[in-house]
């Protein structure tokens, strides 16, 4: 029996349908939504490539059942900001060209968005043991560092500075 589950996904209301109400919210924002900045890692919520934002949280979506967010407000990578304005976090990536095969991006860009939200003016300790579960095989964690502490900066500065 197909299910239909309502939510909110980047701003917009969705409607998921599934056979499986447990079936992991990743398949549905890649497969029905066509979200594809989150990426299935390792199916076990411990390298962070499908992190989204769950009312303002880093969740890792690939264990999260989708009947669980039933109602719930998602933030995906896609809809942290745009490519005309980029999240503060998204422009640090940029700016120190902290990517090198991508994959796991997502998850250290929506975790640190969501350490940042509620961590300001944090040391290079504090990042470092924020991004600690997000896993990187390229060796980019001295740019994502530095990404993370311009953004860190950046969202120090005013708030007409970055929106």
């Amino acid at each position: 029996m197909t299910t239909t589950i309502k939510l909110t996904v980047n701003g917009k209301a969705c409607d998921l349908r599934t056979d499986d109400p447990n079936m992991p919210l990743l398949y549905a924002l890649r497969d029905q939504l066509d979200l594809h900045g989150l990426h299935f890692g390792c199916g076990l919520g411990q390298c962070g490539a499908c992190t989204v934002h769950y009312y303002g949280e880093a969740l890792r979506c690939c264990v999260m059942p989708i009947s669980a967010v039933a109602g719930a407000k998602i933030v995906t990578l896609e809809g942290l900001g745009t490519p005309e304005k980029p999240h503060p976090v998204q422009q640090a990536f940029i700016d120190e060209q902290a990517a090198q095969c991508g994959y796991c991006i997502n998850g250290m860009i929506m975790q640190a968005a969501a350490f940042l939200a509620t961590t300001k003016n944090p040391t290079e300790d504090q990042v470092r043991q924020a991004l600690a579960g997000n896993l990187c095989k390229c060796g980019t964690h001295i740019r994502i560092l530095r990404a993370v502490m311009r953004a860190a900066a950046q969202l120090a500065q005013p708030t007409e500075a970055h929106g």
